[in-house]
């Protein structure tokens, strides 16, 4: 997942640290490291050495944009009025992306409630700068004289003017009003649906311990003891990844049940949340002269509608049913076979369970032996010689001055090319830990933007995952699955690394909703190849190179529930337009309507009384955009063929994929970008939109 301010709109829509609010100072201390009794705020930024600082954070914010804001008419040539407006996105999103990755990552509660008030009060300025008419004229103006020095700063002018009018500024002040009143609730929705994920995970105990197997135990909290030196049990957090554990590795059916139960159906708040949410989308949309929310979010994305999203979903249904179809049947046998019962009926709880069985036995897979493969640092080794060997680029560690960090086993890389010096810096934030953002994501804390032809302002992202372990634990290995979430997450870093805009507004994967996947996509297929692997997948112990034929097994493994697995991604996405797309004249009940779909694209059966999509984030961060996903892999699958699967690590490749495609971030056409880089065959145009071509992704599927 991308946290990145590119999937946010107006002057959110991208952003950048402003020389006045990060100062020199701190992109020295960034550049250059810590000098003797030097002391950082969060990230670098001198403002945030105390939690308070947010509230200064924000004030400075406000008022270097005003003064950008009072300067618009005297402004005369485009190039001025489209610095300044960058200038301005750059200022407030500085803010929002801060207070965004502090509130769901640091410990220290004072942190977070002080980042949760400055993002409510930079938000609520940021809807005063989209609506504000000196702005908008001088946009207007930009975009009307055609006298750009750059394509890109033409683009820019259309592209601000876009994001003004998706918020309302053309409309009568009633109508105006109301959007913005809108604007603010959904906001504060969607940070209600969010935590309410974090504070309520649901939970179950199960007794006694031992129905609990050995190798997930220790991400349990034991129930305390009546006889000293035993377990009577455990308490289990039904979180996102404590529940994949269980319903992957627990033989015991009826803990399984429990946990899927418990887990899809928390938080219960949420349901409510979610309906308010439809309905606050649903208004805004018919205000601004659409059908549905999917209509306005989609226009100016690759698809531009929700006809061609919901075209390309369905013919890609019907291209996996018949395979998918035999996957669960395959499954069925299974347990049926394991558990005697001749008529056994498979329940949701059995999936992951039984396909990891499957997958096990037919192609000689241990998982405790392919995660013996993958310590943690070796495989953030293999990232840095990957890069390496792709870009010609170095990570070095950077040490953390007193005060930039916010807990002890973050680590800063610098990224460093021998002949263009610092392109950008990278903290991880890999390991799990009470209160912190539940997965895996991407955030972005301040963008690249050209600030003269000798100066650029180096981007700065994090990767915040929650593998089980301690920094420098010689227990922390990853399974194949959590290899592959690492190099996606890494594919949008690299996105924001690499790029080269002029405009923060364009940096890294500030892009259209259904492009901004397609790097991280991209980077998963070097997590199977085994030409790549054997460059750091090496036994913890032995120090010896994973076999190829594991990887083969792995790799077969992947392709024995492909199908399954690609028919989820699609209900998910028809799911996601369903919910937002044309409402009913009368209250619907959303839990039936995800039913429905299920059952027409499956053959999966629900559960009664669970509702998965209260904790699905996706519907708050992807609204009406998760089929986005999907294009991605499209792409990706093309790209992969034509550009790097002969060659994967040749700086040959290397080279195409940032001088084609990771350079531009949002400044080019994605259609134009996709052309050059994997030819005209990559994608289709019909009806004003595009779609990707699905043959080379169903071929590798053998559909």
């Amino acid at each position: 997942m991308d946290f990145s301010s590119a999937m946010r709109r107006g002057f959110s829509a991208s952003k950048c640290a402003c020389r006045s609010l990060s100062s020199q100072s701190s992109s020295a201390i960034h550049a250059h490291g810590s000098t003797a009794g030097a002391r950082s705020g969060l990230y670098g930024f001198e403002v945030l050495k105390t939690a308070k600082g947010f509230r200064r954070f924000v004030d400075e914010a406000i008022e270097r944009s005003q003064e950008l804001v009072s300067r618009m008419p005297q402004l005369r040539a485009s190039e001025e009025i489209i610095g300044a407006m960058d200038e301005i996105s750059n200022t407030v999103c500085t803010v929002v992306d801060s207070a965004e990755f502090c509130r769901n990552t640091h410990p220290d509660r004072e942190f977070v409630e002080e980042a949760n008030l400055a993002s409510i009060k930079i938000n609520e300025y940021i809807h005063c700068l989209n609506t504000n008419h000196i702005l908008y004229s001088a946009v207007l103006k930009a975009e009307k004289e055609c006298a750009f020095p750059t394509k890109e700063a033409e683009r820019m002018a259309h592209s601000l003017r876009v994001d003004f009018e998706k918020g309302g500024i053309h409309l009568c002040p009633r109508k105006l009003e109301r959007v913005n009143q809108l604007n603010s609730e959904i906001a504060l929705l969607s940070r209600e649906f969010s935590e309410n994920i974090m504070r309520y995970p649901g939970s179950v105990d199960v007794f006694p311990a031992t129905r609990i197997p050995n190798n997930i135990q220790h991400i349990m909290k034991p129930i305390l003891p009546r006889e000293k030196g035993k377990t009577k049990g455990f308490h289990i957090t039904t979180d996102p990844a404590t529940l994949s554990s269980i319903l992957k590795w627990v033989p015991d059916p009826e803990v399984r049940r429990q946990a899927y139960i418990v887990g899809n159906s928390a938080p219960h708040a949420n349901l409510d949340v979610i309906e308010r949410l439809i309905a606050a989308r649903h208004e805004l949309s018919e205000i601004m002269g659409c059908k549905s929310y999917t209509e306005f979010a989609t226009q100016a994305n690759m698809a531009s509608s929700p006809e061609i999203v919901h075209s390309f979903l369905v013919e890609l249904s019907q291209i996996v049913r018949k395979k998918a179809d035999e996957e669960f049947m395959a499954i069925r046998n299974l347990k049926r076979h394991e558990t005697g019962e001749t008529s056994g009926v498979l329940e949701p709880w059995d999936e992951t369970y039984y396909t990891g069985i499957l997958k096990s036995r037919t192609h000689d897979l241990d998982h405790s032996v392919v995660a013996s493969y993958f310590p943690l640092q070796r495989c953030l080794d293999g990232l840095k010689s990957l890069v390496k060997s792709l870009f010609g680029a170095t990570f070095y560690d950077v040490p953390l001055i007193p005060g930039e960090s916010w807990h002890p086993s973050v680590v800063k890389l610098s990224l460093r090319h021998p002949d263009e010096g610092d392109l950008g810096f990278l903290y991880l934030d890999l390991y799990s830990r009470k209160g912190k953002y539940p997965g895996c994501a991407h955030f972005a804390i301040r963008g690249g933007r050209r600030l003269s032809a000798e100066e650029y302002q180096l981007p700065i992202v994090a990767l915040v995952c929650n593998f089980s372990g301690s920094i420098g634990s010689a227990n922390a290995r990853l399974n194949h699955g959590e290899l592959e979430t690492l190099f996606h997450e890494f594919g949008h870093a690299l996105h924001s690394l690499l790029s080269r805009t002029d405009y923060q507004h364009f940096s890294g994967t500030r892009v259209v909703f259904d492009f901004a996947e397609t790097p991280a996509n991209l980077f998963e297929y070097y997590a199977w190849d085994f030409r790549v692997l054997k460059t750091f997948a090496r036994h913890y112990s032995t120090g010896d190179v994973i076999p190829e034929k594991l990887v083969k097994s792995l790799n077969s493994a992947k392709c024995t529930f492909a199908a399954s697995e690609l028919q989820r991604q699609i209900i998910y996405s028809l799911i996601d337009q369903a919910l937002f797309g044309e409402q009913p004249s009368g209250k619907r009940d959303t839990i039936s309507m995800i039913n429905d779909l299920r059952r027409q694209h499956s053959c999966w059966n629900h559960e009664e009384g669970t509702h998965w999509h209260t904790r699905f984030t996706h519907l708050i961060n992807y609204g009406a955009g998760y089929y986005s996903y999907l294009y991605a892999k499209c792409f990706a699958s093309s790209i992969w063929k034509a550009v790097c699967r002969e060659e994967p690590l040749s700086p040959a490749a290397g080279l195409l994929i940032r001088d084609k495609f990771l350079r531009h971030g949002g400044a080019r056409e994605p259609a134009e970008l996709l052309e050059e880089l994997a030819g005209d065959q990559v994608l289709r145009r019909c009806s004003g939109g595009i779609v990707p071509d699905v043959s080379t992704l169903c071929e590798e599927m053998n559909l």
